[in-house]
């Protein structure tokens, strides 16, 4: 059997000119980076403004196995599905960070033959997006400790600069480190700590900005630390916001690439949706609902991270509802979740897949909530045994849940046509699209809200570094944000271990930060890291090139 790498590169890629032709794109409005990937101007944007928005499809999942269960993919394979039964769809996916790449998860351009191409690209450097956007936050970082160096006009407690330097790859030995160290000429000695890109916030800012005077505003307005009179101190006090966006003015613009069938995706930006928001860019999102009748999406993780986030924070700053949720269920989790051992999801046990039934059934009432049409995706591996493809398909028929089997990995497009008809379907039915807090609610409220509506915790606790935080936030008027909870996404617990549907339990608020600039507030739970490591035997191992410059061992 081939592998990802080996589909992608017999793909029979096409010029993304003439991707582009396919959305009525002209070549002005193309900025190419190479045959077969672009980004798109501003100037595309301001012309289609004014055609009504497509119908938005957001993909989302139960809680996975430590190898994911296959969004992307069924994404991927979605959006071809809907070409091959005659509608006019694009893709709206987010950009793969390196961290999981060289570690353990993988990419994020799919699998099998439902991936987006050039895959060695978008999984790599892509279009630098990801580069200007740590270039930008430490540059930021730069001009924080050159301030403490001279003279610190702004009085900032070194002690107390919450604003943290990134790299986009899993690095646990930069998680907490001393800056400054060898003499005065170097800087004053702190700690100091690395979070990995895509956890950071100009990653947000990015995703969530209009435009580059909203980025510009957006960066201006980020806390970097507090003074020695324990007041908030502002990127744009530091004068850093100006050169920020020149590093991201490129970067914020939206790239155009394609399926392995030649299906237009519009890929961009990259938050982890454990320790971010998990959602692509506004951008990008908008600009697909004005080219194409369908948009689909997906967000990270299980609905009880990435689709909460895609709904309580992307659709309330971009003004966008979706027209049905798709939930990816594979027997492969489903089974994990019903007790088994990694190594063991793929050896049919028809019991274990009953006892994680319950983990499925909690996230569609969680995304029926919203009041939007929900269907289930029946993500089918190989080794699924026909007993556990029924006992699954009789759940959701008891449930009264739309659901179809959806074998995009084996067989692309082809193998979602069903799943493109049901999803079709449900973007007619009734929608009665909601938020399940409202900003005006006290911090606690909201995360209450979050904490017993969506994972079925009887409570939430704080530690009282958090207590403390929430009072700064609410002194500064800044307390009517979103809430983004930061946990794991293993268990709708903050505790890994408790698969299923886990009852009795509390959240733990152990840190509250404000990211003004992003416009929300981060609640960390549990022991949420924001800095992955790599495993002990991570995929670099296996990542090589040959002196034709072919890479192989890319998944």
């Amino acid at each position: 059997m081939l592998t990802d790498i080996e589909i992608a590169q017999q793909a029979s890629m096409l010029k993304i000119s003439e991707i582009a032709k396919q959305l009525d794109i002209t070549s002005d409005e193309l900025e190419p980076y190479g045959h077969y990937k672009a980004k798109l101007s501003d100037e595309l944007e301001r012309r289609v403004a004014d055609r009504p928005d497509g119908k938005l499809i957001l993909v989302t999942a139960i809680n996975p196995t430590p190898a994911g269960e296959g969004k992307t993919t069924t994404t991927v394979g979605l959006g071809q599905a809907m070409a091959k039964i005659g509608k006019k769809a694009v893709i709206a996916l987010r950009e793969p960070s390196l961290g999981p790449v060289f570690g353990i998860k993988g990419g994020a351009a799919g699998g099998g033959y439902s991936q987006v191409v050039p895959m060695e690209d978008i999984n790599l450097h892509f279009t630098g997006d990801m580069h200007a956007i740590t270039s930008a936050n430490n540059l930021l970082c730069a001009m924080i400790d050159n301030h403490l160096q001279q003279g610190n006009a702004l009085n900032l407690d070194c002690r107390r600069i919450v604003f943290k330097r990134c790299l986009d790859m899993n690095d646990r030995a930069l998680r907490n480190i001393i800056v400054g160290l060898g003499g005065k000429v170097n800087g004053m000695p702190r700690e100091d700590h690395f979070m990995i890109t895509v956890a950071s916030e100009i990653m947000a800012i990015l995703c969530l900005a209009k435009d580059i005077e909203d980025l510009k505003e957006r960066l201006g307005n980020i806390v970097v630390g507090y003074n020695l009179s324990g007041e908030m101190v502002f990127a744009k006090e530091l004068q850093a916001h100006g050169a920020m966006a020149a590093l991201l003015k490129d970067a914020i613009k939206p790239n155009l690439v394609q399926t392995l069938e030649n299906t237009p995706c519009l890929m961009h930006g990259g938050p982890f949706a454990n320790i971010a928001h998990g959602c692509n860019s506004v951008r990008a999102t908008k600009l697909a609902l004005k080219l194409a009748d369908y948009t689909i999406t997906e967000a990270g993780f299980g609905s009880d991270l990435g689709a909460e986030k895609f709904l309580d924070i992307k659709c309330r700053y971009a003004g966008i509802k979706p027209s049905a949720i798709v939930v990816v269920a594979t027997m492969r989790a489903l089974k994990y979740n019903g007790g088994v051992k990694k190594e063991d999801c793929g050896t049919p046990n028809p019991d274990a897949l009953r006892k994680g039934l319950c983990n499925l059934e909690a996230h569609v009432e969680n995304m029926q909530k919203y009041g939007v049409p929900v269907v289930v995706a029946i993500n089918r591996f190989a080794a699924d045994s026909d007993e556990e493809i029924q006992i699954l398909s009789d759940f959701c028929r008891e449930k009264g849940a739309d659901f179809a089997l959806s074998e995009v990995f084996a067989k692309g497009g082809e193998g979602g046509i069903e799943l493109a008809e049901k999803v079709v379907a449900a973007c007619e039915k009734p929608n009665d699209f909601h938020f399940i807090y409202d900003t005006e609610l006290s911090i606690k409220e909201k995360i209450s809200a979050i904490a017993t509506t969506i994972y079925g915790a009887s409570g939430v606790t704080y530690s009282g570094a958090a207590e403390k935080t929430i009072k700064e936030i609410e002194a500064l008027g800044r307390a009517n944000l979103p809430v983004c909870i930061a946990k794991t996404q293993y268990s709708l617990s903050d505790d890994p271990t408790k698969l299923g549907r886990p009852t009795g339990f509390t959240i733990n608020a152990a840190t509250i930060r404000l990211l003004n600039g992003a416009g929300f507030i981060v609640v960390e739970t549990g022991d949420i890291m924001t800095m992955p490591g790599l495993p002990k035997a991570p995929s670099a191992c296996k990542i090589d090139v040959t002196a034709d410059g072919s890479i192989n061992g890319l998944f």
